[in-house]
């Protein structure tokens, strides 16, 4: 999972407290090695080791307590500013939740997608997922100055947006989670990857799994984490074709009336919810849309349309709490996706562009 190109990490036994302290383990290394009397290739063996170990030392594990010391306000700082940016737009927690799940399904999650184009690099944010589409840069940038503020240097640019990620779906009535922390920020971006891994809105299931797949998420994690459809808009462009075209697996009267603001041409970028009913209140009503045959988009509604989600979109239609639980541990997971740490990356001073 991590971006480290060499030896792979032998089992970390002491990595839990070793990693941690880089002089402590380094000493630990020493003495076992002069513990031995090796032959030359024994000798070799324990060096390869040693060099493993350190590895793992720089691949540190992600911790939601990464920065207490170093950075103890980090997490009410996040929470006010999210609280702010919610009280001018609601809609703000479903953009910032797309800028990270964008951010991470490109080479990991490390802030790439917050890096504008210049004169010399080529950033994430004019793939076609993202232009004119991804929002949220600016709230992201308020948090920046204000933990830099307390903490500078310290914390990097794809930390804040995963936890303002966690605390926009939290203030919206969602779930809550400890986020794992330690992630460095990229030096690079890639466009094309933006172009090629992100799922578009008329991928059909097998694609859909197919490409979660990829990051190492399974079909329910698919399942559960599409649940943040439960907040947020759409643009006409993205349903034109569900609402025209699917009949066999759409309400009548709900195609009907999401015609009324997206004609058959024209009106693109007009916006509709992608969740009928509470479309600001983050919830288990985009499962009973989904039951309902009323998903908005056509990567939605294959999630219940006689294949193998349709019990799991069932479940959560009725049980939120089931719901809370198992989106929480999939944001976890996808959180966990090719971080950069240890020495790699680098902490942004602005996270729209490399230090």
């Amino acid at each position: 999972m991590h971006r480290h190109a060499g030896l792979p990490c032998i089992p970390c036994i002491y990595s839990p407290t070793l990693s941690k302290d880089s002089t402590q383990l380094t000493q630990y290394t020493t003495l076992l090695a002069k513990s031995f009397t090796m032959a030359p290739l024994t000798h070799l063996f324990v060096t390869l080791s040693i060099l493993s170990l350190l590895s793992c030392s720089i691949n540190a594990q992600l911790s939601p307590t990464f920065y207490d010391k170093t950075c103890p306000n980090l997490q009410t700082i996040v929470r006010n500013a999210m609280r702010q940016a919610l009280n001018k737009e609601a809609r703000m927690g479903a953009s910032i939740l797309r800028l990270f799940f964008h951010d991470c399904f490109v080479n990991g999650c490390d802030g790439s997608i917050l890096l504008d184009d210049t004169a010399t690099f080529v950033g994430e944010k004019n793939a076609a997922p993202n232009q004119n589409s991804a929002r949220g840069f600016e709230v992201i940038d308020t948090i920046k100055t204000n933990v830099e503020a307390a903490c500078s240097g310290i914390v990097s640019c794809a930390d804040i947006l995963a936890l303002a990620t966690r605390d926009g779906i939290a203030l919206l009535g969602g779930p809550s989670w400890a986020v794992p922390l330690g992630r460095r920020d990229a030096r690079t971006a890639s466009q094309s990857a933006a172009n090629n891994e992100i799922p578009s809105p008329f991928s059909d299931l097998p694609t859909l799994k197919s490409m979660f797949a990829d990051k190492g998420l399974s079909p329910s994690d698919l399942t559960v984490l599409s649940g943040g459809h439960t907040i947020g808009q759409t643009e006409c462009q993205f349903f034109r074709t569900r609402i025209y075209n699917e009949t066999n697996n759409i309400d009548t009267q709900f195609a009907t009336s999401r015609k009324a603001n997206c004609p058959a041409s024209g009106g693109d970028t007009n916006l509709a919810p992608l969740d009928s009913i509470t479309a600001t209140r983050f919830d288990n009503n985009y499962y009973r849309d989904l039951v309902a045959k009323r998903g908005l988009l056509h990567s939605d509604q294959v999630l219940f349309n006689g294949g193998s989600q349709d019990a799991l979109v069932r479940t959560y239609s009725t049980n939120s709490v089931a719901f809370f639980r198992d989106f929480a541990a999939a944001m976890v997971k996808m959180s966990k996706i090719s971080p950069l740490t240890g020495t790699n990356g680098e902490i942004r001073k602005n996270c729209r562009v490399v230090n």
